[in-house]
């Protein structure tokens, strides 16, 4: 990274910062295989915050047989279940693997009930697995652009069908 400043004969002097670490809750590690995206701290912290360090980790990041309905049994705070919903969008942004669950979670923003909180500590737990999965940036020999997409009817609220996609260019995942 560069940063330029001005000196006191309005020229630029260039100053060389070093190799990006860190940025805004994102860790950026290079090696020989190629550029690593983590959120490994943002995931701990995020644990240590909700009280869920020492939780039993989950398999998967939700329960395939689960079904969340608009309405439950007993609301929750829905101040904290928001807030804690938008850290995991956040943290979506370097783990696909839990972007499908934290959007079905998220479509009970407005009115959320335990099942729907009980679904976001399921996330949590998954998380709690493995802090340190991110996204990879492999060195390639492959110049190609890829997209994979699936629709299914899958909403049972609404019936409307839901889609996913990946993109991939020169072999990495870089939308989803």
């Amino acid at each position: 990274m560069v940063r330029l400043r001005r000196n006191l004969a309005s020229e630029f002097e260039i100053k060389d910062l070093g190799s990006l670490k860190y940025f805004h809750g994102i860790e950026i590690a290079r090696s020989k295989k190629g550029i690593s995206v983590s959120q490994r701290k943002y995931v701990l912290d995020l644990l240590q915050e909700t009280g869920m360090s020492g939780c039993r980790p989950a398999d998967t990041p939700m329960d395939p047989n689960s079904k969340l309905w608009e309405k439950g049994d007993t609301p929750v705070d829905t101040g904290r279940y928001q807030r804690l919903v938008g850290k995991l969008v956040y943290l979506a942004h370097t783990r696909p693997d839990i972007a499908f669950p934290v959007s079905v979670v998220s479509q009970f923003m407005h009115a959320p009930y335990e099942e729907h909180l009980d679904a976001v500590y399921r996330i949590l737990r998954y998380l709690k697995a493995a802090p340190r999965k991110g996204l990879l940036f492999g060195k390639t020999n492959d110049r190609n652009v890829a997209i994979f997409t699936d629709d299914w009817a899958g909403s049972i609220t609404d019936r409307k069908s839901t889609s996913g996609y990946c993109t991939y260019v020169w072999g990495n995942l870089v939308t989803w």
